[in-house]
């Protein structure tokens, strides 16, 4: 039995070192991690970044004589998707791809797996042939194939039996602690909780929402920035639901009527995940946003931005000054946090002293001093600022200007020989001059202290499966004043497809403007000059403004224009 799964007499190390896929030197720190944490070795090497996963599971697959399946390019038998049902299917991670007479071929990421495959073939009746295929292309198709919300559906099925006798007052009277405590330790809530978290990592949410309605509970993820519908379990789970995620986050389970903050972490998928939780009472129940920070998707290289060649070069100038305050500068959610800690990656090193100040700290950094505003305590951006200064820092990170006296301050560490990094909430570059001046900075001293402002925006980029050609309306390419008679304008989009869920995009990427305060715009700050004054000093020295940008990444079919007008208020 199982014949295909009898090894080679090479291992996969030495078949990888022979392929020239990794180091001897890569082998050896994986093989000194696995005698730590026993996980196997092809795992590690994915992990630590020496071999990428496709790489992997084609040398696997050599190594045990099995075939390889790329699922992406891969046409699945729909006929035989009724042979192992969804949950089955997500439980053991395996998608059947065809059956021929009794012979079922099986997509597994482990196919040495033998306990599984036995439970298949226990299910099935039939013989069962494995397949190896990339785990994460593996989790897609499930998704794809029984839907999104398998796994949430299942387990609210279960807390539906178990709890079906549970009702919830209208009047909304506090249950006792001791009642909502057992509720929510009951193991098909902590089932459907859990998988509510994993559907939404799996998704890379942003956020998620537990919204109390009048007769339901919609649970929605924010996705690439938008919010959609996942599902809405019944009214009578809302406070089993709520109350764990309360439990989790250290919260007061019995106090529902004043708003609270907690956080919890999570390891799924070699992957850490911090959860900001906040809960706010509303009419129907206590509203809960959880906001999800995955550490895998922060410390990124200045080049993984998205910036075009001029931006990033302007914006490693700026970074390259030894003082001054370098202004980020956007709406919510428009990605300042991630440009302030890509910079600060950049900046890092051995013989430069860096401090923050943020509320709250969303990653933990290596090698630099994180400081958490306290208001409560008295610690405020303002009072931290003071006290990083009696720090002998080189570099001073502070998360957001709020008010003058932090302005003040920023300005004076900035003139006295230090490099600031901060965010200010204004619409473009131009306007977070404007925000200090409002907030009592004189011209002279801001002229003099601001080196650089990145003002910026996320756009969705669209899904690579399903990118396709098309031709917008002329009235469309009129209002971003494009000449629609030009033959050479060539515009995709996402024509929707399984692997966007429809939506025709797939992740998101930066737009930018980079104001350099050159001798020009000092003079015009100075001069106390209008806006419109600055910004057209500025385009004539060399800023590309947001519109411009978003139309050079929708002309290189990263974006779509409608993006672009979204996201920068084109009417």
């Amino acid at each position: 039995m199982h014949q295909m799964l009898k090894m080679r007499s090479k291992k996969l190390g030495e078949m990888l070192l022979e392929r020239g896929l990794i180091t001897p030197a890569q082998f050896s720190q994986a093989v000194s991690e696995q005698r730590v944490t026993k996980q196997i070795l092809g795992s590690i090497l994915v992990r630590l970044g020496h071999i990428d996963e496709r790489e992997l599971v084609e040398t696997v697959a050599d190594q045990l004589e099995i075939p390889y399946v790329d699922l992406e390019n891969y046409e699945i038998d729909e006929e035989s998707l009724g042979i192992i049902p969804a949950n089955i299917a997500q439980e053991h991670l395996v998608v059947p791809l065809f059956l021929i007479g009794e012979v079922l071929t099986v997509a597994m990421a482990n196919p040495q797996d033998i306990s599984t495959i036995d439970a298949i073939r226990h299910l099935t009746g039939k013989q069962i042939e494995p397949a190896i295929v990339r785990e994460s292309e593996i989790r897609q198709a499930i998704e794809q194939l029984y839907g999104v919300s398998v796994g949430i559906t299942k387990s609210m099925d279960e807390v539906l039996q178990t709890l079906e006798a549970e009702k919830q007052d209208d009047d909304g009277e506090l249950r006792p602690a001791e009642d909502l405590r057992q509720m929510a330790e009951d193991a098909p809530v902590v089932k459907l909780v859990n998988m509510i978290l994993i559907q939404a990592i799996r998704d890379y949410a942003s956020d998620i929402h537990v919204e109390p309605e009048e007769d339901m509970v919609r649970v929605r993820f924010r996705i690439d920035g938008i919010l959609r519908e996942i599902f809405n379990p019944p009214k009578n789970l809302q406070a089993a639901m709520i109350s764990r995620l309360k439990i989790l986050s250290e919260m007061d389970i019995a106090e529902s009527r004043v708003p609270q903050d907690g956080r919890f972490r999570i390891k799924l998928e070699n992957r850490e995940i911090d959860l900001r939780v906040s809960t706010l009472p509303t009419a129907y129940g206590e509203n809960v946003v959880l906001r999800i920070l995955d550490k895998s998707n922060v410390l990124l290289e200045i080049k993984d931005l998205g910036f075009v060649t001029e931006n990033q070069e302007r914006f490693e100038e700026i970074l390259n000054n030894a003082y001054g305050i370098v202004l980020v500068t956007g709406p919510t959610g428009s990605g300042k946090t991630t440009t302030l800690y890509t910079a600060l990656n950049y900046l890092n090193s051995i013989e430069k002293n860096i401090i923050t100040v943020e509320d709250p700290i969303e990653y933990r950094l290596k090698m630099i001093r994180q400081s958490q505003v306290n208001a409560k305590a008295g610690m405020t951006f303002a009072g931290g600022l003071r006290a990083i200064l009696r720090q002998d820092p080189d570099i001073i990170m502070v998360g957001e200007i709020r008010d003058t006296e932090t302005a003040n301050i920023a300005v004076q560490a900035a003139l006295t020989g230090h490099l600031v990094l901060t965010t200010l909430h204004t619409n473009d570059a131009v306007g977070a001059l404007s925000r200090m001046e409002e907030m009592g900075i004189e011209p002279f001293l801001l002229a003099t202290a601001t080196i650089g402002v990145i003002g910026q925006r996320l756009v969705r980029k669209i899904c690579p499966k399903c990118k396709e050609e098309f031709k917008p309306s002329e009235n469309l390419l009129k209002r971003l004043g494009i000449d629609p008679k030009k033959k050479e304008w060539r515009f995709f989009h996402g024509a929707g497809c399984g692997a966007c869920k429809g939506t025709g995009y797939r992740g998101r990427m930066g737009i930018y403007e980079i104001l350099r305060v050159d001798d020009k715009i000092k003079e015009l700050i100075i001069a106390n000059a209008s806006a419109e004054k600055l910004k057209a000093a500025a385009i004539e020295g060399g800023m590309a403004t947001l519109k411009q940008d978003g139309l050079i990444k929708a002309l290189r079919e990263i974006t779509t224009i409608e993006e672009v007008m979204r996201v920068t208020n084109i009417d």
